[in-house]
């Protein structure tokens, strides 16, 4: 039988060969992967490297590895990063946008006062990165401030696309550093930066596609080292920052106020909001941008956006009401939870930062999970919680959404189903043995 260090081996050269393997898929010059039946063979082939990962993810966890270990995954997860980097995005075009807003605040325009189609822009316009921008006609852009802010600072340094995405991975080099000192610090196998290193949905929002919520998981996992240190005031500062940047993040606050530490992170951070927002108030109300569109055009407006109400809506028919009752209900279930995590007293048995890590784990995956986006990216952060209180179904949700990428029957519940389902039964195997064990 082959030693722990020698099947991680074995699994991390597996997750090389249906990486590179994946992309020999792409057709060079398409926007997506290619035909239908290629992008089908893509999922499948992500799929399969989910499954390996999580065979590693298993390894990484169970067994005492040599330090030798940790060197192959960070080793492997640079090589794979970079083989990524050289390629152009064709999963989204997300950073088109990216490097269009860093260009407009190179300029001197506020980004959030034109659709990049408008005439006053048109000087701006480039055949590398204009004509490939989504939604160019009819959208401002919805990045956050935060977001912008770094996309001028990156735009003046590259107006192209693979330095925007060199960027995003120096954000994640940052998680990764935080995530190293803060396994140390919880006395846990540094190892286990493999659940994020690792994994395949983390590898190609990321170091492909080039998401912002790379720069999100840096600022997240700085606060989170930041209160793991006691220094709450800059804790809150960093995730207002993070905040800004996807507006998600702000479901963990809760975690970082558990124990009462309330008006110094509130402070910090309602200065570090109120900051990043004045550049840009020229735009008035326009400064939220395409988010308030958004919803409508996800479906949360209707209801069909959300999975369990796309569900229902196959047995009966629903209640114009129906999307306002879910966000009430999630809205009152999340505050309950909110307010249990800020109140609990953690267990003195257990060091501080896999408390905060998990707490943090637990409201990020129940908050992506009652959203339930479609795109795939948007479950990506949660493997950053995960590495240092390793729960099940929160890696289950920062992997398999890879199955998102394609959408074989055009509706919200069948396809979804194969994240959502197994997640949900991970969760309730989760909670049954910890009422056994009480």
């Amino acid at each position: 039988m082959a030693s722990p260090r020698t099947s991680l081996a074995l699994l991390g050269a597996a997750l090389t060969a249906l990486t590179l393997g994946a992309l020999t898929l792409h057709v060079p010059g398409a926007d997506t992967v290619g035909s239908p039946l290629r992008a089908n063979l893509f999922v499948g082939v992500l799929a399969v490297s989910v499954g390996v990962y999580l065979l590693a993810v298993r390894v990484a966890l169970r067994h005492d590895l040599p330090a030798s270990a940790t060197r192959l995954v960070l080793a492997l997860a640079v090589l794979l990063r970079l083989a990524l980097l050289l390629q152009p995005p064709f999963l989204s075009s997300d950073i088109y946008r990216y490097v269009w807003d860093g260009q407009v605040q190179a300029a001197g325009i506020n980004p959030y006062l034109y659709v990049p189609a408008d005439p006053a822009l048109a000087p701006l316009r480039d055949p590398d990165v204009f004509p490939l921008i989504n939604r160019a006609d009819y959208a401002r852009t919805i990045y956050p401030p935060a977001a912008q802010a770094f996309f001028a600072i990156v735009g003046r340094m590259s107006a192209g696309v693979t330095g925007m995405k060199a960027a995003m991975l120096l954000c994640e080099g940052v998680a990764v550093l935080c995530l190293l000192a803060l396994l140390a610090r919880a006395g846990q196998p540094r190892v286990r930066i493999l659940i994020y290193a690792w994994n395949p949905l983390v590898l190609w929002s990321f170091a492909l596609d080039g998401h912002v919520d790379a720069l999100a998981v840096g600022l997240l996992a700085l606060a989170l080292l930041a209160r793991a240190r006691h220094r709450d005031g800059l804790a809150g500062a960093i995730l207002a920052g993070a905040v800004l940047v996807k507006f998600l993040p702000v479901v963990v606050a809760p975690a970082f106020i558990r124990g009462g530490r309330l008006w110094r992170p509130a402070l910090a951070g309602l200065t570090v909001i109120v900051a990043l927002y004045a550049p840009y108030l020229s735009a008035g109300a326009g400064v939220l941008g395409f988010l308030p569109a958004y919803g409508a055009e996800e479906g949360f407006d209707t209801g069909q956006g959300f999975w369990l109400l796309a569900g229902l809506s196959h047995l009966v028919t629903l209640p114009a009401a129906a999307a306002r009752i879910y966000a009430l209900a999630v809205a009152a279930g999340f505050a309950a939870l909110s307010l249990w995590v800020a109140t609990r007293k953690a267990s003195k048995d257990e060091p501080g930062e896999v408390v905060l890590c998990r707490d943090a784990g637990l409201l990020a995956a129940l908050a992506t999970a009652a959203a339930n986006p479609h795109y795939a990216w948007y479950y990506a952060w949660l493997a950053l919680p995960a590495c240092v209180a390793p729960n099940p179904a929160v890696i289950w949700l920062s992997a398999a959404p890879v199955l998102f990428y394609v959408d074989p029957f055009n509706e919200r519940f069948v396809w979804p189903g194969l994240v959502f389902g197994p997640a949900l039964i991970l969760a309730l195997r989760a909670l049954l043995r910890r009422r056994r064990a009480l």
